[in-house]
């Protein structure tokens, strides 16, 4: 497991990597960027970005989605993975915001996850990008990168990876580093194919090790 410090420093070499790290899902405001969380899952942000290009031109206001049937809205989204299921979630949040909030997206996390198809990820994304609220959303880069590095422990749920990068990583830092993690893990860490090779944290990395020590062993033989 990497301590505090060495986890900084990764980190700080992460943000070298990926100076203009960012939400990468296309939003004008918190409803928009409710909506395009809750598409991703399970889904790339380019392909929700796509879909909500004609999405967000057509619907404006959680009435705008309510105003249509659900077999509507679920041909609009039939790109996306689980689409049927989103298409409910999303009415049903409209209709939540509409009759618990006034239609206005609440800024509080604890809040964020009683809206239908908003997991504790999804709270966090919204609430550190639309509000500036210091979260860190633990998505599939986040917790393979934690893991493949010893940040965190390959058996931790995403809840204790979220937990222990709480405690490693200085609450005002949260935003940034899930943002500069998921470029991380989005564009040179992949799941398939991590580009162990080059990478400056391979000597701090359990999992670069392993991946080296392999490619050599294979071209000894």
């Amino acid at each position: 497991m990497l301590n505090k410090t060495q986890t900084l420093f990764c980190i700080e070499k992460m943000k070298e990597m990926f100076p203009n790290a960012h939400c990468e899902l296309v939003h004008a405001n918190p409803f928009e960027l409710v909506i395009a969380v809750a598409l991703s899952a399970q889904c790339t942000d380019a392909l929700v970005n796509k879909v909500t290009a004609s999405l967000f031109q057509k619907y404006k206001t959680p009435e705008d989605y309510l105003a249509v049937p659900l077999e509507e809205l679920q041909e609009d989204i039939r790109s996306i993975g689980l689409f049927r299921n989103k298409a409910k979630n999303i009415q049903k949040l409209c209709r939540m915001l509409l009759d618990e909030y006034g239609g206005v997206v609440p800024s509080e996390r604890d809040e964020l996850v009683k809206l239908p198809g908003v997991g504790r990820k999804t709270a966090n994304v919204v609430a550190s990008v639309a509000f500036g609220v210091p979260a860190i959303a633990v998505d599939t880069h986040v917790e393979r990168v934690s893991k493949r590095l010893g940040i965190c422990r390959y058996k931790d749920s995403v809840l204790q990876v979220e937990e222990t990068l709480m405690k490693k990583v200085p609450k005002e830092e949260w935003s940034l580093t899930h943002h500069t993690m998921i470029f991380f893990g989005r564009y040179h860490c992949k799941a398939q194919n991590p580009k162990c090779e080059i990478c400056p944290l391979n000597t701090l990395c359990r999992e670069g090790k392993k991946r080296l020590k392999a490619k050599e062993a294979a071209k000894g033989k």
